[in-house]
């Protein structure tokens, strides 16, 4: 077990109060973020994606533990973002995105991030910027953001969570896909605890992600 939440330590920086909650040790998924993003645009072109993880109360302990009392603005809450902003990093934004079957690059440094506090849950909201600006007109892109080995299940919780920006409303849309529970898939999640990693090969996060899909005229 041990390993297993030192690796995750390194990925998000958020999980090692995990093992004081054998309730959720169960089970995959051990922590939860619920997802928003909205398209950033520049001029005709998609230049990245604003987006808000808001993470369970369980997985915002933690962090909202060594944050104490500090104001939103200190050194303290810049501190802690600035390190789960360089675990993120480390793991490729746990985004993909893609246009007309090829994978598009995401830049290494996001242009703005921060961290802070929404009652009981931690938030960080930060712009995820593509490499190159994407043209938009006639164009579809689909994305993913999910956890490999879904310790961590990211997700939107509603198509509402995907919003555009007034310079897209009218001739852009999404489409929310969730892919329907497989009961053998499930069941092998739901067998597994926190001692416990799937096979890298598995890729068994991506099982469970959601596809957005960004569609314009």
């Amino acid at each position: 077990m041990e390993l297993h939440l030192l690796y995750y330590n390194v990925i998000l920086g958020l999980l090692l109060m995990l093992a004081g909650w054998p309730q959720l040790a169960l089970a995959h998924p051990h922590s939860f973020i619920a997802i928003k993003t909205t398209p950033v645009v520049k001029g005709d072109n998609l230049t990245g994606l604003s987006m808000i993880w808001t993470m369970d109360e369980i997985t915002s302990a933690d962090l909202l533990y060594d944050a104490g009392n500090a104001g939103p603005d200190s050194v303290v809450w810049k501190k802690l973002a600035a390190e789960v902003m360089a675990n993120v990093l480390g793991q490729h934004y746990f985004s993909e995105f893609w246009h007309q079957g090829k994978a598009v690059k995401f830049d290494n440094l996001p242009p703005q991030y921060r961290l802070y506090r929404q009652g009981a849950k931690a938030v960080l909201a930060f712009i995820l910027p593509l490499a190159r600006p994407q043209p938009l007109a006639g164009q579809q892109y689909k994305f993913l953001t999910f956890d490999p080995t879904y310790f961590v299940d990211m997700y939107y919780d509603k198509p509402d969570d995907l919003s555009l920006p007034d310079a897209l409303k009218g001739r852009c849309h999404f489409a929310l896909h969730t892919p329907p529970a497989d009961a053998a898939l499930k069941n092998y999640a739901l067998s597994l605890d926190k001692a416990d990693a799937p096979p890298v090969d598995m890729d068994l996060g991506r099982q469970f992600a959601q596809t957005v899909t960004l569609t314009c005229q």
